[in-house]
Order: C-alpha cells, then structure tokens, then sequence
C-alpha cells in the first residue's frame, strides 16, 4: 500500500472505513457544489471507491481525513496521460492543503509511474482550485463549453488544465521580502 508525504499533508489509500467522514464532506454545502451526487452519498463514496478506474487516496493533516484525492490512467499508448480530481473539507480550505496533495500525488504520477503529462479539469468558475493547480504547474488550455450539468440542472464550463513533467513545481518558491 503506498503512502505519499507532502509537506502537509499524507495521501494514503482509501478504506471503507473513510467512507463516511468522506461522505459528510461531500455532503458541506462548499463540496456538494462542485461534486454533487444524490441523496445517498455513503453509497456513492463507496462506490467510487470501488471503481477499478480510479486509484483513491484519503487526504488526512496531523491525522485528520480532511478529503479525498484520485487519479485515473489513459493507458492507450498514442494518449497516455493521468488525470486528478479531489474534494478537500472546506473547514480547510486557504491553508495551502489542496496544492500539497496536488504536487504529491503529481510528483508520484509523474515518478513512479511514469506519466509525462496530466490532467485536471475545474469548473470555470472554481477560481480557488484554478489557483491552486496553477501553483503546482497546471495551464489552462481551454474552455470546454457546457461541459457538466449543475445542481440547477443547467450546463457549466469546464476549465481544461494540464501539466506537463517537466512542468512540474516540485515545492513552493521561497518567499522573498523587499
């Protein structure tokens, strides 16, 4: 089982047994938002969780579960390429957790497994996240149109962001002062 340290955070592969702390983050307003679901939300984790697809690692701080990060794999040799989505607490939101757990599980996509490029794709208007991807290496690349359909039931932009390997900021820039 690999556990990747960040700086502030650990990922660590997802149990059953995060399923409901995780379900109650998917269900905070802030979360619910951006990855929404239906009323069963224990069910769903644990489904997504399930997904052979996907490879889930639970976020935890000073070991807290604070959220959920995971990758996927596009392993047709002419595209290959791994892609990331993840929901944080918003009681944890600002203090610099999604970007750790973003460049860890990035340096080990593209380490250990050897991907050269990957993926993440916010809504358009997630200018937090946009934010966050940028400061580990991610580019916009495009607007993909009326790409997810909203808890209103209308269709929303999605931001196409990707990183390339060498791309990749390893750690936060110093702070410098005048």
């Amino acid at each position: 089982m690999t556990v990747l340290r960040g700086a502030l955070v650990v990922l660590r592969p997802s149990v059953p047994e995060d399923v409901p702390v995780l379900a109650a983050i998917r269900a905070t307003p802030e979360v619910r938002a951006r990855w929404r679901g239906g009323d069963d939300l224990e069910s769903e984790v644990a489904e997504d969780l399930g997904d052979p697809g996907t490879h889930p690692f639970t976020v935890e701080r000073d070991g807290r579960i604070v959220g959920l990060i995971q990758w996927y794999a596009e392993e047709d040799p002419e595209y290959r390429h791994a892609g990331i989505d993840l929901f944080l607490d918003p009681a944890v939101h600002g203090g610099g957790l999604g970007t750790d757990a973003v460049r860890t599980l990035a340096v080990h996509l593209v380490d250990d497994h050897g991907h050269h490029r990957l993926v993440i794709d916010p809504a358009a208007d997630n200018t937090a996240a946009i934010r966050c991807y940028t400061k580990v290496g991610f580019r916009p690349v495009g607007v993909m149109r009326r790409y997810e359909r909203g808890a209103d039931g209308t269709w929303h932009d999605g931001l196409l962001m990707d990183l390339l390997a060498d791309e990749l900021v390893r750690r936060e820039p110093p702070v410098t002062t005048d």
